[in-house]
C-alpha cells in the first residue's frame, strides 16, 4: 500500500480545513474557491483511506481474538467477520490505487465539441447530424446543458459542421475519448440499389479554457466583421454582425454568425478560439513526452478511426478497445454509458500497469 502518499494526502486535507476556517482566507473569494476545490478533490481519497485504516484495525482485533481460547460460536463469528473484512480490504486497495492515479487537470471542465461531415458527401453530413443528436441525448441523460455555438446545415438536413458547448459536472472526463473519426456503414436513403456505403464524420472534443488559464494578448487577434449570410449566400440580416477572429501566432481562425448581435458572436467566437488554442498547446506539450494522447486508448490523432457504426448488423465497434455492442439503436439514442465506462476503465487499467511497471 502507498502509506506515505496517502498520509500526505490526509495531512494536506486537514491543512486545507484549517486554512478555510481562517478569516483572512474566507475574505479572499478566489483563494477560498481554489482551496475548496482542492479539498473536494481530496475528500474521497481521504474517506476511503480512513475506512481502510479502520478495516485494517478491525482485522488485527479479529485475528487477536482468534488466537485466544474462544468458544465455538464466537470463533465462527470472528472467522466470518474476518473473511468479510479481508475482502473489503482488497476492494479498498483497488479503489485507492485508482484514486491515486495522476489526475487529468481538464477532467472537471466543460467542453467545446466540433462535429464535421468528412468523407461521403451528403451521407457524411447526415451522419454528423446523427452524432450530434446522440451526444445531445447523452448530455441530457447526464443532466448537462448543451448550447449550439454555430452550425452549417446542408440542404438535406445534415450538418457540414456543428460546434456546441456542453456544460455540467465533469463533462471532459467522460467525453474526452470521443475525439477522432467515426465511420458509418449503411444504405443511404438516396441509394436505389440498396448498396451499403461507408462514410465518416470527425469529432473533436476540447476542454473549455478559462481566461485565467490562457492569456491571449489583444494584439495577437485580428478581428474581421462582415455581414452574416445564409445558405446560398443570401444575407440574413442587414447589419454587419458576423465575426471572424484570427489568432496570429497560431493561425487558428474562428468565424461566428449565428447571433444577430456582433457582441454575442464575438463572445462565442472567443470561447471557441480560446479552446482551440488551449487544445493546440496541450497537444504540443503532451506530444513532447509521449503522454495522454498516445495512451493505450489511441494515438490521439484527429484522423484516427476510433469507432464504426454498422446499421445492417445493428452493431457498434470501438476499435481502440475491441469492444463490440449489438445495440446500435440504443447507442444512437444516447445510451453511451457502456462504451464510456469501458474506455475509462481501460485507460485507468493501462495507467495502473504503467505505474506498477515504471
Amino acid at each position: 500500500m502507498y502509506y506515505d502518499q496517502l498520509q500526505k494526502v490526509e495531512d494536506r486535507y486537514k491543512e486545507l480545513g484549517e486554512l478555510m476556517s481562517d478569516p483572512e482566507v474566507v475574505s479572499d473569494t478566489n483563494r477560498f474557491m481554489k482551496l475548496s476545490k482542492e479539498e473536494a478533490d481530496l475528500r474521497e481519497t481521504v474517506e476511503v483511506y480512513q475506512r481502510y485504516k479502520k478495516v485494517e484495525n478491525d482485522i488485527s482485533e479479529d485475528e487477536e481474538m482468534l488466537s485466544e481460547n474462544l468458544d465455538e460460536e464466537m470463533t465462527e463469528l470472528a472467522k466470518e467477520e474476518l473473511a468479510g473484512l479481508k475482502q473489503e480490504k482488497e476492494e479498498l486497495e483497488d479503489q485507492i490505487k485508482i484514486l491515486l492515479l495522476p489526475k487529468d487537470p481538464n477532467d472537471d471542465k466543460n467542453i467545446i465539441m466540433e462535429i464535421r461531415g468528412a468523407a461521403g458527401g451528403d451521407e457524411a453530413a447526415l451522419f454528423a447530424g446523427d452524432l450530434f443528436d446522440m451526444y445531445q441525448r447523452y448530455a441530457e441523460s447526464q443532466g448537462w446543458k448543451v448550447e449550439v455555438m454555430d452550425a452549417t446545415v446542408t440542404g438535406i438536413g445534415g450538418y457540414k459542421e456543428v460546434i456546441m458547448m456542453i456544460t455540467g459536472d465533469r463533462v471532459y472526463s467522460k467525453l474526452k475519448y470521443e475525439s477522432g473519426a467515426h465511420r458509418v456503414q449503411r444504405v443511404p436513403e438516396t441509394e436505389s440499389q440498396g448498396r451499403v456505403h461507408t462514410s465518416t464524420a470527425t469529432v473533436v472534443v476540447m476542454p473549455e479554457a478559462e481566461e485565467v488559464e490562457l492569456d491571449i494578448a489583444d494584439k495577437d487577434i485580428r478581428t474581421d466583421i462582415y455581414h452574416a449570410s445564409g445558405a446560398g449566400g443570401q444575407h440574413v440580416n442587414k447589419t454587419a454582425s458576423a465575426v471572424r477572429l484570427t489568432h496570429i501566432p497560431t493561425g487558428i481562425v474562428v468565424a461566428m454568425q449565428d447571433e444577430r448581435s456582433q457582441i454575442k458572436n464575438r463572445e462565442k467566437a472567443m470561447k471557441v478560439l480560446r479552446a482551440r488554442i488551449y487544445d493546440k498547446y496541450e497537444q504540443e506539450a503532451q506530444n513532447e513526452y509521449d503522454a495522454n494522447r498516445r495512451s493505450a486508448i489511441g494515438t490521439g490523432e484527429r484522423s484516427e478511426r476510433i469507432r464504426t457504426y454498422n446499421f445492417p448488423q445493428n452493431r457498434v465497434t470501438d476499435h481502440r478497445i475491441n469492444l463490440t455492442i449489438q445495440q446500435l439503436d440504443k447507442i444512437l439514442n444516447g445510451e453511451l454509458d457502456e462504451i464510456i465506462d469501458t474506455l475509462v476503465l481501460y485507460d485507468q487499467t493501462s495507467k495502473l500497469e504503467e505505474l506498477q511497471n515504471g
